[in-house]
């Protein structure tokens, strides 16, 4: 909201203060001011001025040699390239010396051989938004009125001597859309009264009600409308006071019968519309729900396609405005209009929201019909309207209104006890001082009994229950009045939990190991809220999605990360290691809610090594994404109890995939991308990893102490054994087969290689081990280690298709 502070003195004595401490008052109070801008913006020597001549600049054809009076004793020349510049013309002259905003200084110059005194400017060259700018004068310079006195400052004539605060208004403070509203906040911030504007004019002997017949058919979704006639408008530009406010409060002017109902709405926070009543045609307004697949042109000049649930303006035949949204282009104000309808109704915010949002179209009417409207002012909103039209476009105003009003205008009330208050708040503010505060917030209250019995007012819709006024008052009486206490009674260091503690040991050696951090939607399309999942579940769907690429809650990180690591790939990026965790949704409980589980998932693609120093290069494979799980099981203390099992999952590599197991039961997955996949997300050998974190975490010790190993006083011996195998025989299978042998001096086994080639035997592979003997008491014997690995090499003999090279 843009609040023009010359415009709120007509409402509120402000005590002139400066703009800035007004802003650091209004923040205090609770509604925060983002900005305070000054219009002027540091410009000066910007004048009126009078273009007596013009002439075509003989060396440019689309330069004209101006001679404009700007108050001196003898014209100046200027030269403007504007389309619309002409002699008779009162404009903006900006003198030699001014400064104009963008650092822009202007000095006498040449050109094309012609001396130009000074510019005539646009209103783009003085700060203002082009979107702001009425359409006659977006292409050229702005003319000024013919009453504007040459000479005299330009910028107070446009109303740029002025200063602009920029509210956040978060979205329970609907009351503080309009100047009224933000009014009464300042008055209640300042004890000062609120000066409401006069409304008099001088009705028509004809009576509205003979010229406009009105029907309501869904008083739940309009309970109140209210229609003003006016005869005999003249259409033509607004007075300049008027285009200057709706510029400081941005909004476009476009002629005095459009500019009046958006005034109106910035004034009282009350949306209007105007119809041209020759257009309606039939003298009747009819309100009701939109037929299936009705169509209306909006005043955007785009056709709109209707649903049944909303609600429509017509003639009795057909729609000329989307109630709350928008008017219809067939009953729009034009340069003929002579006859005009005001409307002004309360529409149910939820049928306006739902409306907006299905057609896409959002105004400054819906967002204050979806936030809620002051009831109370809808009927002196219309009047407002009305006798501003009798005064700026000469209109008679037809005596009576056309009105339905079936709206409950009850103020809310709330009954709530001093005590209270100052329990919540910490304080002892006296009830003096709360009576004074809701009194100068113009809450209608009483002390009886202890209590305090107050009626919040229309405008205020966000005053609902007792804590909302213990609210109102802390604002107004100083939050920094609160005073500053220690907690008391027991307290206790704050600390993590077991699972955060462990939760935070995977990501740190997750980064640790160079992945980056991921954070995906949730939602994601139902064709892949499935895809890679460990275990299908009933899905859960959104009833009314952004989308259908987020419509269904996943059930694995999985499809995500490789959607994060092809975006980066189509970005030149050579390597991509990234991880999340997060939550997946699996089915759905008693209540109808999906449980929610945490998971930790990585994608690898690319490089994983390139030191280019060192002419060490490594692409990403199974084993750099099995090392990195192996590391985390490891930290967690998982590490005997974790296996890896060759498995088969939709979309992964059949013969680089495996089952992560925790005692036996599936945790997770590993595997690289099954080519198909790979082409269809546009990324070469990418690998992929998924565990249950909760069932990892869960499994973890509640503490796990610190072991160390002393460094070895004696030398350990290795020996390597080189295995023919069969192709379907896992290394692991191997070494399950030699620990189960259970030789107390064998201390490590590790594969070093591994050979498929020519000169193998069609289904075998050959497998190398290293084996390391060690004991920390003493130095072994050859007959020792020999000892122990006969035994190795008989738990070997033991699986079938295996023998020793």
């Amino acid at each position: 909201m843009l609040v023009s502070l010359e415009w709120l003195k007509d409402y509120i004595n402000t005590q002139d203060l400066a703009p800035e401490l007004l802003a650091e008052k209004i923040t205090r109070s609770g509604i925060e001011v983002d900005a305070v801008i000054d219009r002027a913006n540091a410009m000066d020597k910007v004048v009126v001025g009078y273009v007596v001549s013009k002439e075509k600049h003989p060396e440019a054809d689309k330069l004209n040699i101006c001679q404009v009076d700007v108050g001196e004793a003898e014209p100046q020349q200027i030269i403007c390239g504007a389309p619309n510049v002409d002699a008779g013309q009162k404009v903006i002259v900006a003198r030699p010396g001014a400064h104009l905003p963008g650092g822009i200084k202007i000095k006498k110059a040449k050109l094309r051989g012609h001396e130009s005194n000074g510019m005539i400017c646009s209103l783009q060259e003085l700060g203002i938004e082009g979107k702001l700018v009425p359409k006659a004068y977006s292409e050229g310079i702005f003319v000024l009125p013919a009453d504007a006195e040459v000479g005299t400052d330009a910028l107070a004539i446009l109303g740029l001597r002025d200063t602009v605060l920029e509210l956040g208004l978060t979205p329970n403070r609907s009351d503080a859309l309009s100047m009224l509203g933000v009014a009464y906040e300042v008055g209640a911030i300042l004890s000062e009264e609120i000066k409401y504007p006069e409304i008099s004019y001088r009705t028509a002997s004809e009576k509205a009600q003979d010229y406009l017949k009105l029907h309501v058919e869904d008083l739940q979704a309009n309970p109140m409308y209210v229609a003003k006639v006016v005869k005999n408008v003249k259409i033509g530009e607004s007075p300049m006071w008027l285009q200057n406010r709706l510029m400081a409060a941005g909004v476009r002017p476009h002629n005095n019968v459009v500019d009046v109902t958006n005034y109106v709405l910035m004034e009282y926070g009350q949306p209007l519309h105007a119809f041209d009543y020759d257009s309606l045609a039939t003298g009747e307004i009819v309100v009701r729900k939109a037929t299936e697949g009705e169509k209306i042109t909006t005043l955007d000049d785009q056709e709109r396609t209707l649903k049944a649930s909303d609600l429509v303006i017509t003639n009795g035949k057909e729609p000329v405005a989307i109630a709350g949204v928008m008017g219809g282009a067939n009953s729009e104000v034009t340069d003929s209009t002579t006859t005009v309808v005001i409307e002004s109704a309360y529409f149910d915010g939820l049928t306006v929201r739902q409306t907006s949002r299905h057609l896409g179209l959002r105004s400054d009417a819906s967002a204050r019909f979806e936030k809620g409207v002051d009831p109370n002012r809808v009927l002196p909103a219309a009047e407002r309207a009305a006798a501003l039209l009798a005064e700026l476009a000469g209109g008679e105003v037809l005596e009576g209104t056309c009105l339905v009003d079936e709206l409950d205008k009850t103020p809310a009330r709330v009954v709530v006890s001093p005590d209270f208050i100052n329990e919540r708040l910490g304080m002892k503010i006296a009830l003096e001082d709360m009576l004074s505060i809701l009194e100068r917030l113009k809450f209608g209250v009483e002390a009886a009994n202890g209590l305090l019995i107050i009626d919040a007012p229309t405008r205020r819709q966000d005053i609902k229950i007792e804590e909302d006024i213990v609210e109102e008052i802390a604002r107004l009486y100083g939050y920094d009045e609160i005073p500053m206490t220690l907690p008391e009674g027991a307290t206790q260091v704050g600390n993590l939990s077991p699972y955060q503690a462990n939760r935070r040991v995977v990501r740190h050696y997750m980064e640790g190991a160079g992945l980056y951090q991921a954070v995906t939607y949730s939602l994601t399309s139902d064709a892949l809220s499935q895809r890679f999942a460990l275990k299908a579940e009933p899905v859960t769907r959104l009833l009314m999605p952004m989308s259908e690429e987020r419509s269904t809650l996943r059930q694995s990180l999985i499809p995500h990360l490789i959607e994060a690591a092809a975006y980066n790939v189509a970005r030149q990026a050579e390597g991509v290691a990234l991880y999340e965790i997060g939550s997946v949704f699996l089915g759905q409980s008693d209540e109808g809610q999906p449980y929610e589980e945490e998971h930790v998932a990585a994608v690898l693609t690319g490089k994983w090594l390139d030191h280019a120093w060192q002419g060490e290069k490594k692409a990403v494979d199974f084993f750099v994404l099995k090392g990195i799980i192996e590391g985390v099981i490891g930290k967690l203390g998982l590490a005997n109890r974790m296996t890896f099992v060759k498995s088969q999952v939709d979309g992964l590599h059949p013969g680089r995939t495996a089952s992560i197991l925790l005692d036996g039961k599936q945790v997770g997955i590993i595997g690289g991308l099954h080519p198909a996949e790979q082409k269809a997300w546009g990324v070469k050998d990418t690998y992929v990893m998924e565990m249950n974190l909760v069932a990892l975490l869960s499994a973890t010790a509640q503490e796990a102490p610190l072991a160390y190993t002393p460094v070895p006083r004696f030398p350990a011996m290795s020996r390597d054994i080189a295995l023919i195998m069969d192709r379907t025989t896992t290394a692991g299978e191997v070494m399950e087969a030699i620990d189960a042998a259970g030789v107390k001096l064998l201390k490590d086994i590790r594969v070093f290689d591994v050979y498929e080639g020519e000169k193998m035997e069609a289904g075998k592979k050959s497998v190398a081990f290293s084996l390391t003997y060690f004991d920390p008491e003493r130095t072994l014997t050859d007959e020792e280690v020999v000892a122990a690995h006969n035994k190795v090499l008989k738990a070997i003999a033991t699986i079938a298709g295996t023998e020793v090279r």
